[in-house]
């Protein structure tokens, strides 16, 4: 009996602790609720509007000043000239006269295609153009004498004149038997061996000359105008610690349609060899002064779809404006439109930022 009246009042005590619950949660509800309801509106009870709260943002005013802009691009090294060796003849090699990975010098033999069977020709062909020579003398006279017609002595004439002709392009065939060095240079490794039967597409080696380099490299459109033969540039390798000049020699008359770029080629000294074709070689290129120049840091920047965005203060908000940029350096970017100067820019917290935000400044540069 004891149990079943004390049941009820354990319930009772229970129920008592929920509800007390149930109210504590309601008010905090409550109190939450009319925290959103009262920052919402924009009056107070006095009919003056809420001031938003502004965030402090750093900041500078841009000032002009001079900048020597250099771009930085990526380009190739060849050899000055260079080429792949061939035979112009069919034949098996006689000899080779040059050692591999070694110089040569312009007009040296390097390797000689056996030739006995076109020096038989040759002589055949001599002797025939001597014996047309001689029926040529024989029928000038007789056509003094009017002995012979005019056509029989153009008879004679043509065929010593043919003859002669086919000497000589049997002459020109032996001459390409030996080959010889067109410039100096170093040549590469060999793909015969005396004995080797060759045809004009076999590769023999490469002939390369290093003393000078071209570098090949391309600079956006916009700089074209501002680009000159015999500007110099220096540039620097993944091999060597030091930096090299280079001077432009030649300019592509045209911009490449796809890329929008111009291409360009400069000239550097290699006589010492360091220096090896086809590296990959980083360029700086240097443009003209620029006096009046805007720089921007670099975190201030925000990337959009089409180009780059920046945030200036006006009227104690922050303005979306969209800009182009120029070169840049290791903290700043050069901005070439959308800015003015005595602009004041906002340059850190950028990506917290809205447009019409309410921003107080700090100061950090008046540059």
């Amino acid at each position: 009996m004891r149990l079943i009246t004390h049941f009820p009042a354990r319930i009772n005590n229970t129920m008592t602790k929920y509800f007390i619950y149930i109210l504590i949660g309601l008010g905090v509800s409550a109190l939450v609720i009319y925290r959103i309801v009262e920052n919402s509106e924009g009056p107070k009870a006095g009919g003056q509007p809420r001031a938003a709260t502004a965030t402090v943002i750093e900041g500078m005013v841009l000032r002009p000043q001079a900048f020597a802009e250099d771009l930085s691009l990526s380009g190739s090294l060849e050899a000055n000239e260079q080429l792949e060796l061939h035979s112009e003849v069919s034949g098996v090699v006689e000899s080779i006269n040059f050692n591999e990975g070694r110089n040569v010098a312009k007009g040296q033999v390097l390797f000689r295609v056996n030739d006995l069977e076109m020096r038989a020709q040759l002589a055949k062909a001599k002797t025939a153009e001597r014996l047309a020579s001689e029926n040529q003398r024989r029928a000038k006279l007789l056509l003094e004498k009017q002995a012979i017609s005019q056509e029989e002595y153009d008879i004679a004439e043509a065929d010593y004149q043919s003859a002669q002709a086919e000497a000589q392009l049997i002459d020109a065939q032996l001459a390409k038997a030996t080959v010889r060095a067109p410039f100096s240079g170093t040549i590469g490794l060999r793909n015969i061996s005396q004995g080797t039967y060759v045809t004009p597409a076999t590769l023999i080696a490469k002939l390369v000359n290093t003393d000078k380099l071209k570098i090949t490299f391309n600079i956006p459109e916009k700089y074209a105008s501002q680009i000159q033969l015999n500007d110099t540039l220096n540039f620097t390798t993944s091999s060597s610690d030091k930096t090299y000049a280079a001077t432009i020699y030649a300019i592509e008359p045209e911009i490449e349609v796809v890329t929008r770029t111009l291409k360009l080629r400069a000239v550097a000294d290699n006589s010492d060899g360091t220096l090896i074709p086809g590296t990959y070689a980083n360029v700086t290129l240097p443009l003209a002064p620029v006096n009046d120049a805007l720089l921007v840091p670099a975190e201030s920047l925000i990337p959009i779809q089409n180009g780059k965005m920046i945030y200036v203060l006006k009227g104690g908000v922050a303005k979306e404006v969209e800009v182009k940029t120029g070169t840049r350096t290791n903290t700043s970017v050069r901005v070439v439109s959308g800015l003015k100067p005595n602009d004041t820019i906002l340059t850190s917290g950028v990506m917290t930022l809205k447009d019409g935000l309410p921003v107080k400044m700090k100061l950090i540069n008046a540059q």
